[in-house]
């Protein structure tokens, strides 16, 4: 991830289980899987829940942690 929270991707499009893990945000596909299941990520401002939400470049997506809220950008 760059200093303004880009993560970059090879291709248009990335499921939102994969980015997680990309940008250090999920630790592995089952953590990505709780975090989700647990209501703390949201794309674009809106909740997610689907580890295959398609994202593409300019995504912004946002985990509300307990003690912090992190983001990524896709790019």
């Amino acid at each position: 991830m760059s200093d303004d929270g880009t993560v970059q991707i090879s291709s248009d499009i990335i499921r939102l289980g994969q980015f997680l893990k990309l940008a250090g945000l999920a630790e592995s596909g089952a953590h990505a899987r709780e975090l989700l299941e647990d209501g703390v990520v949201s794309v674009n401002g809106e909740p997610e829940a689907r580890r295959g939400r398609q994202l593409r470049r300019g995504d912004r997506v946002e985990l509300d942690l307990a003690d912090r809220v992190v983001h990524a950008l896709v790019g």
